[in-house]
């Protein structure tokens, strides 16, 4: 029996939880770059975090403090990474849980910090100072809005999404904001995403529901090929929706988990829609492999490839590039088997042009959502991409972000 749940495109923050976002002064123009999610009671915590060696004092942080399984609240800056900032960053990072923990009355161990923007650069904790304590007085059960506002850097829009549900008969709601436009790649991106719910779930559970989303999610988009020092998602589940604990055997857990893996799924997709300076989002599926290990690799390739990306920014439907990118991927293909489609029209047969009118694949490739479908008739292993095109305004994004993002250089 499918499971059944209303997906709404805000944030409806669930039953025990406050959010606040206030501009502290680290984005220039006023801009909202602080924000502070709490729950008014124990939460169980899970997270992932991004598997790149140079890590944020952030992560390390907060990598530590998950494995008590318990969590109460989350501090987020945008505008400033704390990554390569030395032993001062991790003193930083620690202060703002401090401080936040102090204000919202929960012990600091409880308090989980993230932080997204420039790398390099030294946290503004004067500014910090104040505006903790001010985001604190202002947490509201209607603040997850100017929440999901703080936490963007180069994001067009803000990614926020409210899930509701029915769990051993209790009305249940489940909310997340994410925040990710560049240095995208799986494994995960430049990313963010706070998830909370009143459901109440065994947090060894939680993490492993987590883990398992966040690999059919945020680990199978691509906008760049770069990956971040400070990507974090975390969730807080704090059971005031009063079901049984959920876990491995209760009768409804799958319930839960599809639901999880439905909001980190839409979530993860809207990152790549809004890709720095994209126009389209496209989902590249590769079928028939010998394996998932093979089919997945064939799919990044694509997905990942700057020649293919550029030509979907275009009109042209260059589908060498694609045959190209499969062809030094690590998967095992054969060419003359290969057929490759633009949504359900046939571009390519057994390895060779299927005759298609360019102008009929042209129309596909010019919309803003897409699918590229590869056929390597080899096996029956099948994997999925979500990326987006690259456009001259990657570039000009890029080039002074530390600037469009702080008003300031490097120092």
């Amino acid at each position: 029996m499918a499971t059944k749940f209303e997906l709404i495109e805000n944030i409806m923050l669930p039953p025990g939880f406050r959010a606040a976002g206030i501009s502290a002064g680290i984005k220039k123009g006023g801009k909202k770059d602080l924000a502070i999610i709490a729950s008014d009671r124990a939460a169980a915590v899970a997270a992932c975090f991004t598997t790149n060696q140079v890590r944020s004092a952030t992560v390390v942080l907060d990598a530590a403090r998950v494995k008590s399984g318990k969590g109460r609240a989350i501090v987020v800056n945008s505008g400033n990474a704390n990554a390569c900032t030395g032993a001062q960053g991790m003193k930083d990072a620690k202060r703002m849980a401090a401080i936040t923990a102090k204000n919202i009355g929960v012990p600091e161990a409880e308090v989980f910090v993230a932080s997204t923007g420039p790398i390099g650069v030294s946290m503004p904790m004067d500014l910090l100072e104040k505006g903790i304590p001010e985001a604190a007085a202002k947490l509201s059960a209607n603040g997850g809005g100017d929440a999901a506002d703080s936490i963007m850097t180069t994001d067009t829009r803000p990614k926020r999404l409210t899930a509701k549900f029915t769990i051993d008969g209790k009305s249940v709601t489940l909310s997340a904001m994410a925040k990710g436009a560049g240095m995208i790649h799986p494994n995960m991106a430049t990313m963010l995403c706070f998830v909370c719910t009143d459901a109440a779930v065994e947090p060894r559970a939680l993490q492993a529901a987590l883990k398992n989303s966040v690999i059919q999610s945020f680990n199978r988009i691509s906008v760049d090929g770069d990956q971040s020092t400070n990507d974090t998602v975390l969730v807080l589940a704090n059971g005031a929706a009063e079901n049984k604990v959920l876990k491995p055997g209760h009768k409804q857990w799958s319930v839960f988990t599809a639901v999880l893996d439905a909001v980190l799924l839409t979530l993860a997709k809207k990152i790549a829609r809004d890709g720095e300076g994209a126009k389209k989002l496209i989902t590249v599926c590769v079928k028939n492999a010998r394996s998932c290990k093979e089919a997945d690799a064939a799919a990044r390739a694509v997905a990942n490839s700057m020649l293919v990306k550029t030509c979907w920014h275009g009109d042209y439907p260059n589908w060498g590039r694609i045959m190209d990118a499969i062809g030094y991927s690590p998967a095992k293909i054969d060419e003359t088997k290969v057929d490759i489609f633009y949504d359900d029209t046939i571009a390519v047969r057994r390895g060779i042009s299927a005759g298609t009118p360019v102008d009929k694949l042209s129309a596909i490739q010019s919309k803003e959502e897409f699918a590229i479908t590869i056929d390597l008739h080899l096996g029956r292993a099948n994997a999925e991409v979500f990326t987006c095109d690259i456009s001259e305004d990657y570039v000009k994004i890029n080039v002074d972000y530390v600037r469009d993002m702080t008003g300031r250089g490097p120092t």
